[in-house]
């Protein structure tokens, strides 16, 4: 790997679902936890993006769940854009792998770096993206919801977003 955070890291923290998801969910980066485990959201954004997905009734094995890293900045600070860049041929192999009908990008750094832009939060939420032609939509980071528990509104509203778009889906 071409990138200087392979020589610190604990676990390659690669990605955990099912491999045939509708849905890929995209955070930043691993945390602590996930570099120890080895799986992506396990700590404790981690358990709130689980009940955020039962609220919607799906569960982590109907989503794929990965990072745009794999492996964890130091002092979990935000990743370098050389780190984003070194990554992110991995996360279109697992795209192309998964080919989801939806993308939930979790956080501004994932949808900054998904989306190529600088928007904010406030503007990136409740549209419709498209990555790749594979629609996405954008919500605060479950970690960003322990530290700022009024956003769950607004995370609320997207997820349900998200829901309305998987009941309403057409067969291919």
């Amino acid at each position: 790997m071409n990138c200087p955070l392979g020589s610190t890291r604990t676990n390659f923290v690669f990605g955990s679902g099912n491999p045939h998801a509708e849905v890929m969910v995209i955070g930043e980066a691993p945390g602590a936890d996930e570099d120890a485990q080895g799986l992506p959201f396990v700590g404790r954004a981690g358990q709130l993006l689980t009940k955020i997905l039962e609220a919607i009734q799906l569960t982590r094995e109907d989503v794929y769940i990965c990072n745009i890293l794999k492996c964890r900045p130091p002092n979990n600070r935000k990743p370098l854009h050389s780190e984003t860049d070194s990554c992110e041929p991995y996360l279109w192999k697992q795209i192309d792998l998964v080919k989801p009908r939806y993308i939930l990008a979790l956080g501004l750094t994932a949808a900054n770096t998904l989306l190529k832009n600088k928007t904010s939060m406030k503007e990136l939420r409740g549209t419709l993206h498209d990555y790749h032609g594979i629609p996405t939509l954008v919500t605060y980071h479950p970690a960003a919801l322990l530290r700022n528990p009024a956003w769950k509104k607004e995370t609320w509203e997207d997820i349900q977003r998200l829901r309305e778009l998987l009941n309403n889906r057409t067969t291919e």
